[in-house]
């Protein structure tokens, strides 16, 4: 092969590499959109989840009636 051959070969390797970082940087920045979304559907499931049983459990504030004693 003659050098400008080698010259042309190079430089098209050189742009199809920037072709495919550029791609991999928008599926990275997906990604990241992807997972941001998922982190704050999950912390609302995690509130649900934590009312759902402080609402099960009785709190501590609610007065407990003495139990009846047999005499």
């Amino acid at each position: 092969m003659s050098w400008p051959r080698d010259v042309f070969e190079a430089l098209r390797q050189i742009v199809l590499i920037e072709h495919r970082v550029e791609d991999m940087s928008d599926t990275v920045k997906q990604l990241a959109l992807t997972c941001q979304d998922l982190d704050r559907r999950l912390t609302r499931m995690e509130a649900k989840f934590e009312l759902l049983e402080r609402m099960a459990t009785p709190s501590r504030s609610y007065r407990v009636l003495p139990e009846k004693s047999e005499k």
